[in-house]
């Protein structure tokens, strides 16, 4: 089985022999690793590569190796029968049934009738077709079944049929420390490198002090100079919604990454659009905000921008002044991408959705057509596309 990664090796230009190969395999028979992408690299990399400078190539014939692999997620999904993911209580209304449920008429009869239901209404709610809560068929509340209505909250099923959603979200930062799963990030990323040597001079210039000390005739003369950093400075925001909760752990391993490649890196929060305030810690995100206005001025146009999101949202989200779902906005969300879009040149946006499903969603293609069409997957191959757009 490994013989096709040996050959990817030799083709890379990574100096391995038939005794190393025959080393890896016999520590798979003694299970040194099992089933585990992340040990398994690093146990390879450990055998077959003695020099770090070889790392890169490793990296890059490892992650050719393994491409295959990148939609299992996919493929799994695709086995599981639609009936095991049905939600029970969709499937406890007939056809009939629901063509007998009517829409109010519009946002604006939904929007003044919700505010009769909130002046009339005492009690919690569950399983009616009138009043706010959970369950049922009410155009108001959340888990239930109709054609048109306002979601207020998140009872974990939803039919996508809303016309407006008013919902306080509660979410985690990302880890920055979690290990990567897929290597291929970081080979991707390091398409966007440009060194330097700048700052304190912190590190041992080994062939400096070489050359200093023979010149000396032999007395010890150490020379120090500035670590050598990737100079690129990045600026990149992740959109937190609740629709992104499926590509955390991706979303996760890009931040990692991110933190490791680029020293100069300032990342922040925000949900669905930006607005007039982003944030920097989710468990404050409503006492610590950033004004947008003030990160434009900040960060230089040098800086290179990522949005990472999946640009699902209602149109009116990035169209519409008060199209938040958690607050009222007062300029719509489209002026501000315009913003970051006349400020920096450099500007991409990674969506972890495949790009074949894009154009089911209308809010993306107006974000695609607002950011002149650079969205990129969440790919090996959407990456290293946005990572050589940044570095022209």
């Amino acid at each position: 089985m490994l013989l096709n990664l040996f050959n990817e090796m030799r083709a890379a230009k990574v100096p391995v022999s038939v005794r190393e190969l025959l080393d890896l395999i016999n520590a798979l028979k003694h299970n040194v690793v099992f089933a585990d992408m992340d040990e398994f690299y690093f146990l390879s990399r450990t055998i077959l590569v003695k020099d770090e400078r070889h790392f890169d190539k490793f990296d890059r014939a490892f992650g050719a190796y393994f491409k295959g692999l990148e939609n299992l997620n996919q493929h799994i999904e695709a086995l599981i029968p639609d009936e095991w993911l049905r939600k029970e209580f969709e499937r406890s209304l007939t056809d009939e049934e629901r063509a007998k449920i009517e829409s109010l008429g519009g946002l604006d009869k939904l929007i003044e009738e919700f505010k009769k239901r909130l002046e009339e209404q005492k009690e919690r709610h569950e399983g009616g077709n009138k009043w706010i809560g959970t369950g049922g068929t009410s155009p108001f509340g959340s888990g239930g079944f109709n054609p048109e209505g306002i979601r207020v909250g998140d009872a974990g099923k939803r039919q996508g049929k809303a016309v407006k959603v008013w919902d306080q979200r509660e979410y985690k930062n990302l880890d920055d420390q979690v290990e990567l799963g897929t290597r291929n990030i970081k080979v991707a990323l390091r398409r966007l490198r440009k060194f330097a040597r700048q700052g304190a001079e912190d590190e041992l210039d080994l062939s400096g002090t070489i050359d200093h000390t023979a010149k000396d005739g032999g007395l010890l003369n150490i020379q120090m100079r500035p670590e050598r950093r990737n100079a690129v400075k990045l600026l990149i925001l992740f959109d937190i919604g609740g629709s992104m909760d499926a590509h955390v752990k991706v979303c996760e391993e890009l931040f990692s990454a991110c933190k490791t490649e680029f020293k100069h890196m300032e990342y922040f929060y925000f949900h669905n659009c930006v607005y007039e305030s982003v944030w920097k810690n989710n468990l404050r995100r409503t006492s610590e905000r950033f004004s947008t206005q003030d990160l434009l001025h900040k960060y230089g146009a040098d800086y290179k921008v990522v949005f990472v999101g999946d640009a699902a949202m209602a149109p009116y989200e990035i169209t519409q002044a008060g199209g938040s779902v958690e607050h009222w906005n007062e300029e719509p969300g489209y002026v501000w991408i315009k913003r970051f879009m006349e400020k920096y040149k450099k500007l991409i946006w990674i969506n972890p959705y495949p790009k074949d499903t894009w154009n089911y969603t209308a809010s993306t293609n107006i974000m695609r057509e607002l950011l002149d069409d650079q969205m990129h997957p969440l790919t090996l191959q959407g990456l290293e596309d946005g990572m050589r757009f940044l570095s022209k």
